[in-house]
Order: structure tokens, then sequence, then C-alpha cells
């Protein structure tokens, strides 16, 4: 990691890693975390790369917003890019990091020179049965009741059940996670399934024609790891299956993920 450092950009928190003159390179985390939840591939990429980590409204360090649908949070992220006079980035989206950057490259394909979705459920016929917390969570009133009560031994619980090797959870990643009101998290589940319902991501991104990588875990609890499959209809994309890693490749295997992403980006 070469330097360091964060600022506000249209409210949205922006964090900064490596050469500000390397090739620009944009990580949109997933639903409930935030930038941090890169932080084990930061070292690698940051070496070459100007890495830009972004915290969506409501999540990490930005502060709520009036909506969380896909394309009003891929809107905010583009004028994050616009603000710093970015264009043609490699853009990375961590699950449901990967409806905003897909939205993103519809909006504004201008600023995009490649997608990378990881874990990024293809359609609703993907989803596998969530875990009981998570079915709570999405149930009311209980959902709201225990969100207030979360300890951080409970948010620990609820991440590292989505991933199929141990996964290191500091402080700050929960305090991010510990952060996000009740409301900006069922709003940001309910607009991520109206975005994939109105249309599939494969279906999306085949109308692009934007150079795309599709990195999955073979053993994601959360979408059917086969599923992966379904980005085949988009036109020249690469798709990687991990063997014996969740749904967080990121932080379950950081090393083989920074070198696929490094591989496709370079």
């Amino acid at each position: 990691m070469r330097e360091y450092d964060v600022r506000q950009a249209h409210d949205l928190h922006v964090t900064h890693d490596g050469p500000g003159h390397g090739p620009p390179l944009l990580l949109i985390h997933g639903s409930g975390a935030s930038g941090a939840f890169w932080q084990p591939m930061i070292p690698a990429l940051a070496a070459r790369h100007h890495v830009i980590r972004v915290d969506l409204p409501g999540c990490g360090h930005s502060p709520p917003a009036r909506s969380y649908d896909v394309p009003h949070q891929a809107a905010r992220v583009a004028a994050v890019l616009d603000d710093l006079g970015l264009s043609g980035v490699a853009i990375v989206g961590h699950s449901s990091g990967g409806y905003v950057a897909t939205s993103l490259a519809e909006q504004r394909q201008d600023l995009v020179s490649s997608l990378t979705l990881i874990s990024t459920g293809p359609s609703p016929d993907a989803l596998l049965p969530q875990p009981l917390l998570l079915r709570l969570l999405l149930t009311p009133p209980f959902g709201r009741l225990v969100w207030s009560r979360r300890s951080d031994t409970m948010i620990r619980g609820g991440i590292k059940v989505t991933a199929a090797r141990p996964v290191d959870l500091p402080d700050d990643l929960v305090a991010d996670v510990r952060g996000i009101t009740y409301r900006a998290f069922r709003e940001v589940l309910d607009g991520n399934t109206a975005y994939i319902t109105e249309r599939d991501v494969p279906g999306r991104l085949a109308a692009l024609g934007i150079p795309t990588l599709v990195i999955f875990g073979a053993a994601d609890p959360r979408w059917e790891p086969s599923s992966a499959r379904q980005y085949e209809a988009v036109p020249g994309a690469r798709i990687d299956l991990l063997p014996g890693v969740g749904h967080l490749p990121m932080m379950e295997e950081p090393g083989l993920t920074g070198r696929l992403l490094l591989d496709f980006v370079t």
C-alpha cells in the first residue's frame, strides 16, 4: 500500500489506496457491508492500481439516503467518478455491489472499461434458502427487534455463516455493519430484488458489450453456485468458480481472487 487517504465525494465516503496515477479500479461492496470488506485484497491491488473504495448510501461511513434503489445508488457512484475526473474505470462489485456496478454501466458506459462481478446472484431463481438469522431479520416485526439488539458476536456470526472458510473480521469492519440502520438494510434488499426481477443480470450485461469477469465461490451458501453458468449468456464473459470458497472470496481467498482480478483488468 503506497498511499492512503479518505475523502467525502457527493456525500459518499471514499477511500483511496495506491498510486494516484495508476489505472483506476473501483470496488463496490455488497448489502449490509462497507468498503472495509475489501481490505484483505488491497495491498496486492494497490501495488499498481489507484484503488477506490466507496461506502454505498447508508453503509459504513456514508450517510443514509432517501432512496436505496439500485439505479439511484449507481448514479451516486457515477457522481463520485465524475467528481474525481475519472473515466474508463475497471469496476468490481461484490454480491449486490455487482448490481450497482451493472446499473452504473447501463447509465454511464463511458465511465466503465470492464466489469468484475464477485458472488453476484444472476437472477431470483438462483437464491438458496437463507440462514435462520437472515430470515428473522426479514420478518416483521421480529426483524427490527433483532436488529436493534445485535451484539458484535451476532454480527460476526451473521457474516461468517456466508463463508465456507474462516475469515478475519476486525473491529472496524464490525463497527461499520453495526452502524447500518434497519431501514437502510431492508430497503437495499428490496431494491436488489426489484432490480433482478425486472431483468436478470446476464441479460443486462449481454446488451452492454463490456468485458466481464465473473468470480463465484463453488460453496456459496447464498446463491446456487451452478447459477454462475447463467453468465455464459454474456458474450465473451470469463467465469471462474473457486473450489471450497463461499460468498466472500475477497476475504476467504484474497490471494487467488486478487490474481484473477489483476490478470483480467491488466
